[in-house]
């Protein structure tokens, strides 16, 4: 076990590109002389026994191959619990011989996950222990999907998670509401029907209709938007079916792909989508609720132009409503019209699910990518969404390749990750969070986090603001400090985190609700505090509440930077960037 972990951590270390410390003098000299933890861990016979055994040879091949590898990046470790483990690993690869894994593996131990994680709250998590563990195991954003419950329902999560913000200390969950939008699905079943390849089947506009040869679909316009020949998609894909004709209120098809068929199950068309719009009265009815209960964002489905999301922007403005607007691009209808669309956004959410069934699968992955670049480019923060650890709704662990999916999407630069099913009715909901948290940590561990992200565009440099947050990242990440700002709306923390500084961005604020919305953004750590009108005392009491709150350590140096388009302290230190001791 321990070679595998010692050749798991070399292979990491060569492929890591983020600088090491110390000259290759300086290394060499601890890869030969380890004294503190030999000294510590073995007796002195051991110790013979053990230098005894590595010959001249031996310690010529680790001199040459740490002076050839200088440049050999620091790994950080996965979580908390490895640190103190950090001596006993150390001989066990020393009695190994395998001195090179070893060397600046625990130097650095950051352990602040940046990457976000949004949680659907169903029936599996839906009470007050569940969303106090939830939130513990590293759930950021509460997420209300309106396509299932009631306002009631809904209401009692909400009500749940204000009462969890208003006594955490140290930490704060948003909360999204996401609408149901034009979805086309079955109607009621008396009980499931299984469907085999061959078999004839029916949908009808006929409402009421649940029979083990046809059933109802709840859009009206269902038969005027297929035609023979077509490809009818079940649950994403999970059944599929092939239109060969239809009459005036039916559409006749042939199961392809069969499988169990239940109520309300959603459809798609592979490479259409419904003539519906975007926003229905179903929706405005959820919208307005989420006003009256100042929810942080509004995840739209389906969003096909951006004149869908002016619309919205523009009620939410005449109810004076401050709530940031996502769009879920999900629909085949929404890809021409990308840009945008993300440009009339606050952000983007990769609703993979729908995508994939709208279009072929393998242009999703790609499809991805090109979402998370654009909203890297335009400053907006994106959610990678759908099916990223569905076999833990009812297994306790997750395959290899979702905990890639998870990697992929944090490398690739998305602000949060989502959870749906996993938490909203699976068998083990705080695992599977757990699962996303660690998978999140490690691969942040092996991002560089000294040089700017290549995809980052020209949307930050056209203000003050924006060279100020360049150049307090390039400053933190030379330092290899963390950056302290303070805001009132929010603009510059979210400047920071498109920066993607290689420290955390302590985000300082005196308004609830930007506290709650800063939760979503990458690398953000959100703080209430009420602000003095004293700009050096605010900075005082900041820096107390890091250290009491043990974030910051004592003598710990941290980047401080106090600047925007509305300057909290009206004088001339008001734009600047310090470094300040702890």
């Amino acid at each position: 076990m321990a070679q595998v972990v010692a050749t798991t951590r070399s292979i990491y270390s060569s492929i890591i590109s983020c600088p090491s410390s110390g000259s290759p003098q300086d290394r060499v000299e601890k890869l030969i002389k380890p004294s503190t933890f030999s000294s510590r861990f073995l007796s002195s016979h051991d110790k013979k026994k053990i230098i005894g055994s590595v010959s001249s040879r031996r310690n010529t091949q680790i001199v040459a191959a740490a002076v050839k590898r200088s440049a050999e990046p620091e790994v950080i470790p996965v979580s908390p619990e490895d640190v103190p483990k950090r001596e006993e690993q150390f001989v066990q690869l020393e009695q190994l011989g395998d001195m090179t894994a070893a060397v600046g593996m625990w130097t650095k131990p950051i352990v602040r996950r940046k990457t976000k994680i949004v949680c659907t709250i169903g029936p599996s998590t839906n009470t007050k222990e569940m969303i106090w563990k939830l939130a513990e195991a590293g759930m950021n954003v509460a997420r209300m999907n309106m396509s299932h419950g009631d306002h009631a329902s809904h209401q009692k999560v909400i009500d749940l998670v204000k009462e969890y913000n208003a006594q955490a200390k140290d930490n704060v969950i948003a909360i999204m509401l996401d609408t149901k939008g034009p979805e086309v699905r079955s109607g009621d079943l008396p009980q499931p029907i299984m469907l085999s390849p061959g078999q004839e089947f029916t949908f009808t506009i006929r409402r009421g209709v649940g029979t083990s040869d046809c059933v109802s679909v709840n859009y009206d316009d269902f038969v005027s938007d297929v035609e023979a020949g077509d490809m009818l998609l079940v649950d994403g894909g999970m059944m599929s079916l092939l239109v060969k004709s239809k009459t005036e209120d039916s559409v006749k098809c042939e199961v392809i792909d069969g499988g169990e068929l239940k109520s309300r199950r959603h459809l798609n068309v592979r490479g259409k989508s419904a003539t519906l719009p975007s926003i229905t009265d179903k929706d405005w009815d959820d919208i307005k609720f989420g006003v009256e209960n100042k929810v942080d964002f509004y995840a739209v489905s389906f969003v096909k132009d951006a004149q869908v999301v002016h619309e919205l922007k523009n009620y939410l403005q005449s109810c004076g409503a401050d709530i940031h607007v996502i769009v879920k691009i999900e629909s085949a209808d929404s890809i021409p019209n990308l840009h945008s669309i993300i440009t009339a956004s606050d952000g983007a959410m990769v609703a993979r699910g729908d995508l994939g069934a709208e279009l072929p699968i393998e242009e999703v992955p790609l499809l991805q990518e090109e979402i998370i670049r654009l909203c890297r480019s335009m400053g907006k923060a994106v959610i990678v969404a759908t099916n990223m650890l569905e076999s833990m709704i009812v297994h306790p662990t997750p395959t290899r390749a979702e905990v890639s999916d998870i990697a992929i999407a944090v490398r690739e630069g998305a602000d949060a990750v989502m959870l749906s099913g996993e938490t909203a009715h699976g068998k083990f909901p705080l695992k599977a969070v757990k699962v996303m948290h660690t998978v999140s940590l490690r691969t942040e561990a092996t991002i560089a986090g000294s040089e700017m992200p290549p995809n980052l565009g020209q949307a930050f440099k056209n203000h003050t603001s924006e060279m100020f947050a360049y150049h307090a990242t390039m400053m933190s990440n030379t330092l290899g400090t963390s950056i302290v700002v303070f805001t009132r709306t929010g603009f510059m923390s979210i400047l920071l985190s498109h920066y993607r500084p290689s420290g955390t961005i302590f985000a300082f604020t005196n308004e609830k609700r930007i506290q709650q919305r800063l939760a979503l953004y990458q690398g953000v750590c959100p703080i209430y505090m009420q602000f003095s009108d004293d700009a050096e005392e605010t900075f005082e009491n900041a820096l107390s509440v890091l250290k009491n709150q043990g974030m910051v350590k004592e003598g710990e140096e941290v980047a401080l930077v106090q600047s925007g388009r509305q300057p909290i302290w009206r004088f001339q230190s008001t734009h600047n960037i310090q470094v300040r001791k702890v």
